[in-house]
């Protein structure tokens, strides 16, 4: 019997960095799954590009062109059961997951967050954990749930700096989180969570 591979969504509002690890993980066999679709909410977004050169179906939208969060949420939740997709994955997709979507994908949305959860939540962590004067930096995935960098953690990845280079730091942590992102997603197929 020939066991089907895990399909994966990834949904990104920008550079994709976190797509292409993903991406090339499962190419190279480091992830037993592939990425049936990528869904992004900013036209000419980076990720678009690195999604072609992967051959990665993409599905692109502006929220504004929706009456709600519920219409394109209704509408991404066909899109993605019709792919048959097993887990969504968030990599810098920068919008709040609403019901719908919640509520068709329960504990299988996973977020990447570039703090150590439950410290330093919301949009700006890197810099907040900076002014803060932490030293322990780190990033975090997790189940999404209705909370803001909620949701049960899967796993965690931490570096010290002591510097003060937001660029150099923020970079540290993108490598940290490629790695995590990837080894979580293996967690999650292998069911080892």
């Amino acid at each position: 019997m020939v066991m089907k591979k895990c399909r994966l969504a990834v949904f990104a509002s920008g550079s994709g960095s976190n797509y292409e690890a993903i991406a090339e993980a499962c190419r190279d066999g480091r992830i037993d799954a592939e990425v049936v679709l990528l869904v992004c909410d900013k036209p000419g977004a980076k990720v678009l590009e690195r999604a072609q050169r992967f051959g990665t179906e993409s599905f692109v939208f502006n929220p504004k062109d929706y009456e709600s969060k519920a219409a394109y949420e209704t509408l991404l939740v066909h899109m993605l059961e019709e792919r048959k997709v097993d887990y969504i994955c968030l990599a810098g997709y920068m919008r709040i997951v609403g019901p719908v979507l919640l509520g068709s994908f329960e504990q299988r949305i996973v977020n990447i967050h570039p703090s150590l959860l439950p410290s330093f939540k919301g949009a700006h962590a890197i810099q907040d954990a900076v002014d803060y004067g932490v030293k322990i930096f780190g990033v975090t995935t997790h189940f999404v749930d209705e909370t803001l960098d909620g949701g049960r953690i899967i796993d965690q990845g931490a570096i010290v700096y002591e510097g003060n280079d937001i660029e150099e730091l923020t970079n540290l942590i993108h490598k940290i989180e490629h790695n995590l992102y990837v080894k979580s997603i293996n967690k999650l197929i292998n069911k080892k969570f």
